[in-house]
């Protein structure tokens, strides 16, 4: 088969096949090679960074300045075309919507019922749709939990642990307590029967409080599903995209430098420090894996059984290659990930294009391969790698030697955390999971 040009020459820059970029790309255009099928996901912005906490280590409060949003709300016209496009995009029989911010819930219940009639207009015989929903909690009540319950939503909520530790970096517009709200939020959600999981951020500060962080959320929060997510963000991250910081930007792994809190580091004050999210993972994995596997879901450790068996991670972090997960913000702007929502990484906008031709776009494509073309020796070299794949690209802010970047911030972190946890995990070899780099952002269907 001939190849233009431009297929030929990305192939060559990507180090991959012509046939997979051409199938990739075929795909945007509704045309599927025999055996794939197009799946992808994307969180939602309905309200922008619009939120009613002002949280310390918010990664997206700054994104109203950046983006210049003169718009509050998404406008019914980029919602219905982007719930249009956004299933007509998808071949998989279940398509998953997840509604984020800011904070969603200032949408007001009346827009999520306008979504879930939008999506039952335009949803195809034999296929359904899912909603997930992350919140702070704070504005949950029982109108919003009978709705949530009535509609199957599976929620994310937010919280850091038990109020001393969450209020530290969580607080209120006026400067108070968000913990009370949140915690009541659980309360509704669990006696409404609505499906939530914790979602944890790990920070400077409850990283030095694992056990406690643990068990506050299983036996007072009472979720059954957890996640930990930790806290990384460069100095600037507010007007620099990832990947487009200078050398000096950069640390080596051992520099002090490379920690929050010391004199000229690279990332802000309330970062988690490396080794301390690698002994805040080994410290609950414990304790999970003696009382509480099979009782309550905790992703990275679930996962990583799975990779040990030689299944697929369940997280893009810990997946070889990325790309899968774009943002659409309230102004119908698509992003490569909700992590790169700068212009730098924008795809372009729903109603320019079908959404298909953005996501698999040769922009998409080589924004998803990078995550493995540019891992460093020292990744490549190292015997978890089929566990981190070096994590997600926006970590990695450190520098092997002159001229390689590209290393994890929470390199030593994950290390310590693979080193004590897979001696105990069940023993399955590690599988070789083979990179088929563009089909592979598609989805392989399974044979009949």
């Amino acid at each position: 088969m001939n190849y233009s040009e431009e297929v030929v020459n990305a192939a060559r820059r990507l180090n991959i096949r012509p046939e997979a970029v051409q199938t990739y790309l075929d795909a945007g255009r509704g045309v599927r090679a025999t055996g794939v099928e197009r799946s992808f996901h994307t969180t939602v912005k309905p309200i922008g960074a619009l939120c009613n906490l002002d949280c310390t280590y918010c990664y997206y409060l700054s994104k109203e300045e950046l983006l210049e949003q003169k718009t509050r709300r998404i406008a019914d016209e980029i919602l219905e075309r982007f719930v249009v496009d956004y299933i007509a995009a998808q071949d998989a029989e279940e398509i998953v919507f997840t509604w984020h911010g800011g904070e969603p819930t200032l949408m007001g219940l009346p827009f999520f019922e306008r979504v879930v009639e939008l999506q039952r207009r335009h949803l195809p015989p034999g296929r359904r749709v899912s909603n997930d929903l992350q919140t702070n909690g704070t504005l949950l009540d029982e109108a919003w939990c009978r709705f949530l319950a009535e509609h199957e939503f599976l929620v994310g909520l937010s919280i850091d642990g038990p109020r001393e530790i969450h209020d530290v970096y969580r607080p209120t517009k006026g400067k108070t307590s968000s913990f009370d709200k949140v915690f009541a939020g659980a309360r509704l959600l669990a006696r409404h029967g609505v499906v939530f999981s914790a979602l944890c951020t790990v920070n400077r500060h409850n990283a030095q409080h694992p056990l406690a962080v643990y068990r506050f959320l299983r036996d007072e929060l009472g979720a059954k599903f957890m996640q930990f997510i930790p806290c990384v963000e460069p100095k600037r991250f507010e007007h620099t995209a990832p990947g487009f910081w200078t050398e000096q930007e950069l640390a080596a792994p051992s520099s002090p430098r490379a920690r929050p809190g010391t004199p000229f580091s690279i990332v802000t004050d309330w970062t988690v420090d490396p080794d301390d999210w690698g002994s805040f993972l080994a410290a609950i994995f414990d304790e999970w894996l003696e009382h509480d596997r099979g009782r309550v879901r905790v992703n990275l450790f679930e996962s990583m059984f799975d990779q040990l068996a030689g299944r697929p991670a369940h997280l893009c972090t810990q997946s070889p290659i990325c790309g899968k997960n774009v943002a659409l913000e309230n102004d119908g702007r698509v992003y490569s990930c909700d992590h790169y929502v700068y212009p730098e990484y924008e795809l372009g906008r729903v109603g320019e294009k079908p959404l298909a031709e953005l996501v698999f776009s040769l922009k998409q494509l080589e924004f998803g391969l990078d995550k493995h073309n540019k891992l460093p020796s020292e990744c490549r070299a190292c015997p978890y790698l089929k566990l981190c794949w070096g994590e997600c690209p926006r970590t990695r802010l450190l520098k092997t030697r002159p001229g390689e970047g590209n290393l994890s911030y929470l390199c030593s972190g994950w290390k310590r955390f693979y080193a004590h946890a897979v001696p105990r995990a069940p023993r399955r070899p590690i599988g070789d999971p083979r990179l088929v780099p563009a089909v592979a952002l598609l989805s392989k269907r399974a044979a009949p």
